[in-house]
């Protein structure tokens, strides 16, 4: 039957196999990105819970530490203990501060999706480009 058609039913025919292919691409696509949405922010919540507990510990455990190592200096070098402890204290925290930096800004929000796009627009050039010299 398909010898029947004319050339511009064909066109048509073959238009509208390339727009369902779309369609389902595309939702297949919207279906990976909320499902990477969805997974990403579970993940981030219990991150941000983990991270908010074990600060709260760090500070104890911190407050705790410094101050053991004032009470022992204190009748020989009192200020120098103080002095070293915040310099300690200040260090760690300007370098933990460069390194979430440095992790904010690597971008890992849809990635999967993303990359799953870029194959498909490569495919469909590639897919372009055949029909353009073969046919």
């Amino acid at each position: 039957m398909a010898s029947s058609q004319g050339p511009a039913q064909r066109v048509f025919t073959a238009g509208r196999r390339l727009l369902g292919s779309l369609v389902a691409s595309g939702e297949t696509r919207l279906r990976l990105a909320v499902l990477e949405l969805e997974e990403e922010r579970a993940r981030l919540v219990g991150l941000l819970l983990l991270a908010g507990l074990a600060l709260i510990l760090l500070l104890l455990g911190i407050g705790v530490l410094t101050t053991l190592v004032i009470v022992f200096f204190w009748d020989s070098y009192r200020l120098t203990a103080i002095a070293i402890s915040a310099g300690v204290l200040l260090s760690g925290g300007l370098l933990l501060c460069l390194r979430v930096m440095q992790l904010a800004r690597r971008r890992t929000l849809l990635a999967s999706t993303l990359k799953h796009l870029a194959t498909d627009r490569e495919l469909l050039e590639q897919e372009r480009r055949e029909a353009r010299h073969g046919g």
